[in-house]
């Protein structure tokens, strides 16, 4: 490889065998410059003391945070995100004010809006209509800061909508067609294109300019990259090669001690 990747700890997935607060330091001992993190409160508006000590919590550890999911409601229960669930609708938009809080305080720049299950009871028109109002309100929120509402496509939730890249791109596309807002792009996790079928470099060459973060894991398992078949090396020089120098975050279940799921990177420095 030409050069390494920018690579950021996802702390939501990895370094699970610490108190949450801990990880960033953990991750800046490891190595890394960078992390991510899901939605790291219990809570859509947690109270100011949560949002300092977590704030507190990445300053000290001396890291950048470089990506943070919006609310998403029970990720382990299920859930997948509350852009286009009307029942939970203002509680999101409640939450665009206190995620892009903690972003411009920080420095962070790319904002993570899951769009949510299909629900019963509720015509996927409507729910696609909402999320696209939603996510123009957080696109232009966060384009104030000079952020970016990144949209997802994503693997092992059945009412899941946006399965590919493009499945992903055309919600954009709406949002930018009927709201003339821009400060969006795509989130390509290469484990959920995998997963899902997509054609991963197809994705890359056609989307190249709607990349806005990339995240990875192998597949099956979402263990670290050489634990599955996902070329990973491959998808690194072809990301390179249409231009995209961004961050690429370490979304994956160790397979064994988080530290020694690292062991793949010198490999391919």
């Amino acid at each position: 490889m030409e050069s390494a990747p920018k690579l950021a700890v996802n702390c939501s997935i990895l370094f699970t065998e610490l108190p949450l607060l801990q990880r960033p330091s953990a991750a800046r001992s490891a190595g890394f410059e960078a992390v991510e993190f899901w939605w790291p409160f219990d809570s859509a508006l947690p109270g100011d003391a949560e949002v300092d000590a977590f704030e507190r919590a990445i300053r000290d550890a001396g890291v950048q945070l470089v990506g943070l999911n919006f609310a998403a409601g029970d990720m382990p229960g299920g859930d997948r995100g509350l852009v286009s669930w009307p029942q939970r609708s203002l509680e999101f938009r409640d939450n665009i004010a206190v995620t892009l809080g903690i972003g411009e305080r920080l420095g962070c720049l790319a904002f993570n809006a899951l769009y949510g299950n299909r629900v019963e009871g509720v015509w996927p028109e409507a729910q696609d209509q909402l999320g696209a109002e939603n996510l123009a309100l957080a696109a232009t929120a966060a384009g104030s800061i000079g952020g970016t509402v990144l949209v997802e496509p994503v693997s092992g939730a059945d009412r899941y909508p946006l399965l590919t890249a493009a499945d992903a791109v055309n919600v954009i596309d709406r949002v930018v067609r009927e709201s003339g807002v821009t400060s969006l792009g795509l989130l390509a996790d290469l484990y959920h294109l995998t997963v899902n079928g997509d054609d991963v470099s197809r994705a890359i060459a056609t989307y190249a300019d709607r990349i806005a973060h990339v995240q990875i894991a192998d597949a099956p398992g979402r263990n670290e990259p050489g634990t599955g078949k996902i070329p990973i090396d491959q998808y690194f020089e072809e990301l390179r090669a249409v231009g995209y120098d961004g961050w690429i975050g370490l979304e994956y279940k160790p397979s064994a001690a988080t530290t020694e799921s690292f062991d793949w990177i010198h490999r391919t420095d």
